[in-house]
């Protein structure tokens, strides 16, 4: 996933930004990407602000609440959330676009730890996060309710269970271990599904004491600790 600093922004009195002051914006978001899918959305200021190589007081003039931070960082990646599951629900096969949106899911938040936790907790963010938000769940809901109906998905699964499964997966070993993440997400869909021959191959890779330490110690993925503000 991308950013791209929309055109036209504006200060706080409704005046063009100037061009350094657009250039600071742009950087700061680039660096909040950065920083907030390593260590998650709680990352202090401070780190974003030398990742951007401005000073943190710029940051804070920039956005000076943390939600509207996320607020201009996370619209578009939830328009990709929503985009992804209307193609799988476009799939012909309702089973395949529920597997391959889950498979999605998983990595798109191993890969982000801010976009997991704004799918997960919706005190994250403002205006736009919501109505994001509020967008995807009726999406997977309809998702889950046509594999149901064509017979493929057990009838007693929610939408919510597909939520809590993808963010749990999505915690499962380090971003540069997806065969690990794979292995779970197949046991996970061999027990969604209605019928099957036989339990489906799982992927060579088995888990380490290792990757089971990273789900109770989320700092040790990324080798930060706790930070706060």
């Amino acid at each position: 996933m991308s950013y791209v600093t929309p055109s036209g922004e504006l200060d706080d009195a409704g005046r063009p930004l100037r061009r350094d002051a657009q250039r600071n914006r742009l950087l700061i978001l680039e660096a909040a990407r950065e920083v907030f899918a390593q260590q998650g959305l709680d990352a202090r200021f401070d780190d974003i602000a030398r990742v951007a190589g401005v000073g943190v007081g710029t940051v804070y003039r920039r956005f000076p609440d943390r939600a509207d931070l996320i607020d201009a960082l996370f619209e578009r990646e939830l328009d990709e959330v929503v985009a992804r599951v209307e193609a799988a629900a476009a799939d012909p096969d309702p089973w395949a676009g529920l597997q391959d949106f889950i498979a999605w899911g998983v990595e798109a938040q191993a890969a982000d730890r801010g976009l997991s936790q704004v799918l997960a907790d919706g005190g994250y963010g403002h205006e736009r996060v919501a109505r994001g938000r509020a967008r995807i769940e009726p999406a997977v809901a309809s998702l889950v309710e046509r594999a149901q109906a064509a017979g493929v998905l057990r009838a007693d699964v929610s939408a919510l269970d597909i939520g809590i499964a993808t963010a749990v997966l999505s915690q499962i070993g380090t971003p540069a271990q997806p065969e690990l993440r794979r292995r779970y997400v197949r046991l996970l869909l061999d027990g969604l599904v209605v019928r099957r021959d036989a339990p489906t191959p799982l992927p060579a890779v088995s888990p380490v004491d290792a990757d089971l330490a990273c789900l109770v110690e989320p700092a040790r993925r990324t080798g930060h600790g706790t930070v706060e503000n």
